[in-house]
C-alpha cells in the first residue's frame, strides 16, 4: 500500500489536467502556463492566456521571460504527445517549479476551455465523451 500512496502522492506533485488548470485561471491563481509546441501548432491554436515558447527554446529563453519564484504548467498536443515532458523536463532542470498539463491541447479543447489563435478566441465545443457538460 504504501508504494501505491507513494506513486499516486509523486504524481499528482507533477501533473495536473486540463479541469484543474481552468479552475486555478480562473481563480486567479499565480502560475505560468507554457505551450512548448512549435510555431506552426501555435499559429493553429493556443490555451487563452498561455505562453508560447517551444521546448527547445525553454533553456535560453526561460530565466529571462519567467520569474523563478512561479510554478510553471506546461502542456503539448495530447496525451499521444511527450513535449510537455521534454518541456517539464527542460524547467526542472533549471530549478523551476514545473507541472505538466496532462491531456494537452487536445483536451483542454475537448472540455471547452477558451482558446484562441492569432485572429482572437475560437468557438468553445464540449466534447460530452470526456466530461460532463452543464449548462
Amino acid at each position: 500500500m504504501t508504494d501505491a500512496l507513494d506513486y499516486f502522492r509523486h504524481r499528482l506533485q507533477h501533473e495536473t489536467d486540463p479541469s484543474d488548470v481552468y479552475a486555478a485561471q480562473k481563480a486567479g491563481d499565480r502560475f505560468v502556463l507554457v505551450d512548448v509546441r512549435g510555431p506552426e501548432a501555435w499559429a493553429q491554436g493556443r490555451i487563452a492566456g498561455a505562453l508560447h515558447m517551444p521546448y527547445r527554446e525553454i533553456a535560453e529563453r526561460a530565466r529571462t521571460e519567467i520569474d523563478p519564484d512561479l510554478e510553471v504548467v506546461v502542456y503539448c498536443w495530447s496525451p499521444g504527445c511527450n513535449a510537455g515532458q521534454k518541456g517539464a523536463l527542460a524547467f526542472a532542470e533549471l530549478g523551476y517549479r514545473v507541472r505538466e498539463m496532462i491531456g494537452g491541447y487536445e483536451y483542454w479543447m475537448r472540455e471547452g476551455q477558451p482558446v484562441e489563435n492569432d485572429h482572437g478566441p475560437l468557438e468553445r465545443v464540449f466534447d460530452p465523451t470526456v466530461m460532463v457538460v452543464r449548462n
